[in-house]
């Protein structure tokens, strides 16, 4: 079995050791073994552990709500319903954050039009023209 040190998982998930160690100590990253000299020893599992909260992190996933996922994953009979809210819970607050990011998108594109327009006619020695609200 192939195993991973504090450094190693550190630049392969681009995140400082100190946040692994905070995640171990909120129990999102179970079972971290360490070696005769103390040092932390991760596994595969680990590694697809990280993948997973860095990905929920990236939705906006909260520490409390990583942690009951987790919890819930321990036993999915049990907790199939409550998994199953708190993702979609997740979905629609990602969904809203899409539909936000996306008019943020359309507005800045549109800035950029504009001020290359400016640009374009401050060259030119033409009229500026006037921001019209798309």
């Amino acid at each position: 079995m192939h195993t991973y040190t504090i450094r190693e998982m550190s630049e392969l998930f681009s995140l400082p050791a100190s946040t692994l160690r905070y995640y171990e100590s909120e129990g999102l990253l179970p079972l971290v073994e360490k070696n005769s000299s103390g040092q932390r020893i991760y596994t595969k599992e680990h590694i697809d552990r990280l993948q997973c909260i860095n990905c929920f992190k990236r939705t906006g996933m909260t520490i409390p709500q990583l942690r009951k996922f987790f919890e819930y994953e321990t036993d999915e009979a049990l907790y199939i319903n409550d998994i199953i809210q708190l993702l979609e819970d997740q979905e629609k607050q990602l969904d809203e954050k899409l539909r936000q990011l996306q008019k943020d998108s359309a507005h800045v594109h549109h800035k950029v039009r504009y001020y290359k327009a400016i640009r374009h006619a401050l060259e030119n020695d033409l009229p500026l023209p006037e921001w019209k609200e798309e």
